[in-house]
């Protein structure tokens, strides 16, 4: 079963937010705090044009997906989710070459990431520095750790 990466389609926008959702989940938040994030990890159709949306797919079927952003010469990683039962099985690390492969291409040194604190272990893993705290996009007064990378 070969993992592939290809570009969203707006067709793929409504799984892809429920995919983010049922990620994020895995990390144990209630469900207050868990809607709180629904916008924040949810795809408009405006984003297909406005940043690159790369899907992971295994036998056809969606198992994660990645967002970037880029602004000037610096690259914004504004989504990066599997599905649970994808988990530790290369889908993340796939995605996360897919993302800084595109951010390079259109002009990016440097990678951010606003990650999840449970998901910084793995950013961290892959290379990626902290640079900081940023604010989450969902819940006031939540602080995140903000990471970099080099490209």
């Amino acid at each position: 079963m070969p993992l592939t990466i290809r570009v969203a389609t707006i067709e793929d926008l409504s799984g892809l937010s429920d995919l983010c959702f049922r990620s994020k989940a895995v990390w144990g938040y209630d469900e207050e705090f868990m809607e709180a994030c629904r916008r924040e990890l949810s795809f408009e159709p405006r984003e297909l044009e406005l940043t690159s949306i790369g899907v992971a797919e295994r036998d056809g079927k969606p198992i994660g997906v990645a967002q970037v952003n880029i602004i000037n010469d610096e690259a914004n990683l504004m989504k990066l989710f599997v599905e649970p039962g994808a988990l530790h099985r290369g889908a993340g690390k796939a995605l996360l070459v897919w993302a800084t492969d595109v951010a390079k291409k259109l002009g990016a040194t440097r990678l951010t990431i606003d990650a999840d604190p449970d998901a910084a272990p793995f950013y961290r893993k892959m290379g990626a520095y902290d640079v900081g705290q940023a604010p989450s996009g969902s819940v006031p007064g939540r602080m995140l750790p903000k990471l970099a990378m080099n490209l």
